[in-house]
């Protein structure tokens, strides 16, 4: 009896397919909502958080913005943070600008950044070609430096420079690498600085304060204690002043915005599931129009002997049906939608199995929901008042 009713449920639908399918439109236009709208936003926030990631999720960097009787920090502090539990190393910086100049050639304004070997061990492809500041160059103070991809166009243009002098702050240095080339836009570019190694950079900027550290951590589950005991360090080397550092734990950050953009795709899939409800509505209303229609055919099956419950059921598969067909119809439409943005954009497509289900699923209970009273409305006719129209 159940695939009868599923057969006739069919034919029915068929046999009315305009008026079906500006019924199942709201459906369609509701699933696609959500999965376009989810979709995008996790290839957005995806592709966001990679970014973060890029910082490096396993560190913890303090800046030092100093007091009145101390500018920065020194390297007494840098030792004490580097024997903290946990921590796998730890690379100060030290900035500044200065003028650059090969064979004749000057750039004015350029930043000059101390670092030590620890950045390079730690940072995915820092070093484009040649080779990162070591451990011998930071003990004896080399004058070696690694340049920018903008100074190796603007001052080496046509030449290899590796092995080459150039001239810091009045100062010869030997480069030897350069760095890679990053987005103009981005707040972590170099493609207009000069590193060297930060025991070096002391003499030439003039300046033997410590601005910046960045803290690795040996596993990111230990974000907590460790900044706990950094802030420890900083306190007592800054007598506990708040306005002498700053600490920014990437992790941290990280779960913020994951737990953000969670609300938002919730808050995106609600905004859409309104179009849903009104979907829902469009299916109830076009099921009583055709209980009312069909009020014969429904006396007749009565007359025969057909029970209530199968009189329902056949109503209530015609109302699953008309929202899952939708619903199969907006993943499809949502899914092409998402995948053309994404592509416009620069964003990865991810469409994950569990939005998938929850656009399907939410489908199939609108179809329920409104297609419950129809089907009790049907169920219910008196079989004698539904054969007088005959």
């Amino acid at each position: 009896m159940f695939k009868e009713n599923m057969k006739m449920a069919w034919i029915n639908l068929i046999h009315n397919k305009m008026r079906s399918f500006l019924t199942i439109l709201g459906i369609v236009i509701g699933v696609s909502s959500i999965i376009a709208l989810i979709t995008i936003v996790k290839g957005a926030t995806n592709e966001m958080t990679s970014e973060f990631a890029t910082f490096g999720a396993d560190k913890i960097t303090v800046t030092a913005m100093g007091t009145p009787l101390k500018q920065g920090l020194i390297q007494s502090d840098i030792n004490k943070l580097a024997i903290i539990d946990h921590v796998a190393g730890v690379s100060p910086t030290i900035s500044g600008t200065t003028s650059v100049t090969y064979s004749g050639n000057v750039k004015t304004d350029v930043s000059v950044q101390g670092k030590n070997e620890v950045y390079f061990s730690k940072t995915r492809d820092a070093v484009e070609r040649g080779r990162g500041i070591n451990s011998l160059d930071i003990k004896s103070k080399n004058k070696v430096c690694l340049i920018g991809s903008n100074i190796a166009k603007d001052l080496f243009w046509g030449i290899d420079p590796i092995g080459k002098k150039l001239i810091i702050g009045g100062i010869a240095y030997n480069v030897i690498g350069i760095l890679q080339e990053s987005n103009s836009f981005s707040s972590s570019s170099n493609n207009d600085s000069v590193i060297i190694p930060y025991t070096t950079s002391i003499s030439l900027l003039g300046t033997g304060y410590i601005s910046s550290v960045d803290v690795y951590m040996k596993d990111s589950k230990d974000s907590e204690k460790i900044t706990r005991d950094v802030e420890s360090v900083l306190n007592e080397a800054f007598n506990y002043n708040d306005d002498g550092f700053s600490i920014m734990n990437m992790q941290d950050m990280l779960s913020s915005i994951n737990e953000m953009t969670r609300m938002l795709s919730l808050m995106l899939a609600g905004i859409a599931s309104i179009s849903l409800v009104v979907g829902g509505i469009g299916i109830m209303n076009m099921m009583l129009v055709s209980v009312t229609e069909r009020t014969t055919e429904i006396g007749l099956r009565k007359a025969l002997g057909a029970e209530p419950r199968r009189i329902q059921q056949q109503f209530l598969i015609e109302a699953v049906f008309l929202s899952v067909f939708g619903g199969i119809i907006g993943l499809l439409l949502g899914a092409l939608i998402a995948f053309a943005v994404c592509s416009l954009i620069g964003t990865s497509f991810l469409l994950s199995t569990s939005t998938v289900l929850l656009a399907l699923g939410f489908s199939a209970a609108i179809g329920i929901i409104f297609g419950i009273a129809p089907a009790r409305k049907a169920s219910q006719l008196n079989p004698i008042d539904a054969l007088r129209s005959i």
